[in-house]
């Protein structure tokens, strides 16, 4: 999986749904993502359409397309139509376009529009938006965090195996304290 560099352009995101298309897209520099007006589905070749004039607007060079994976990282029910939706995408647009997590977006979305105090309606217009926008903001700081990582790494050179840096303790298990209290 190859990710954005810091200077690769725009990146837009797409959460995928039957009804609706939440969309989002980041800023110039691949730092932060903003919602855009959700895409109520018509056709698909007037959907696909309506995301090319939206990639010529903004530039676009990469598209994130949400993958429902189930919680246990397995596909669902709709996992099948976004593989279609996303080869689509790639022959319509020729630019890249990337299946990427997008387990509990929808629900965090939701879960945030309800604590902003707005009412249901609203929220169901603004569910998807929301969801985009935070899936793309996941793959900007993931892809952010593995860029500054790699810096980190040239700079002082490879770590050992075990070192608190990669994550991993000597035994293999995340977080490489072991305080003794299993023993």
């Amino acid at each position: 999986m190859s990710g954005p560099s810091a200077s690769s352009g725009r990146i837009l995101a797409i959460d995928f749904g039957m009804k609706r298309m939440g969309l989002a897209v980041s800023d110039a520099l691949g730092i932060t993502a903003q919602g855009l007006p959700t895409l109520e589905r018509t056709r698909m070749a007037d959907d696909l359409g309506r995301i090319r004039e939206l990639t010529e607007e903004y530039s676009v060079e990469r598209v994130i397309l949400g993958n429902p994976v189930g919680h246990s990282g397995g596909p669902t029910g709709m996992s099948g139509r976004v593989a279609e939706f996303a080869e689509k995408l790639r022959r319509r647009l020729g630019c890249p376009v990337e299946l990427w997590d997008e387990r509990l977006t929808s629900v965090e979305a939701g879960r945030m529009l309800r604590q902003s105090g707005m009412g249901i309606e609203k929220r169901k217009r603004a569910v998807d938006r929301v969801a985009a926008t935070l899936l793309l903001q996941a793959y900007l700081d993931y892809h952010a965090s593995e860029r500054a990582r790699s810096r980190k790494s040239e700079e002082s050179g490879p770590e050992a195996p075990g070192s608190a840096e990669d994550g991993q303790g000597v035994d293999g298990r995340t977080g490489g304290v072991d305080s003794g209290a299993d023993e």
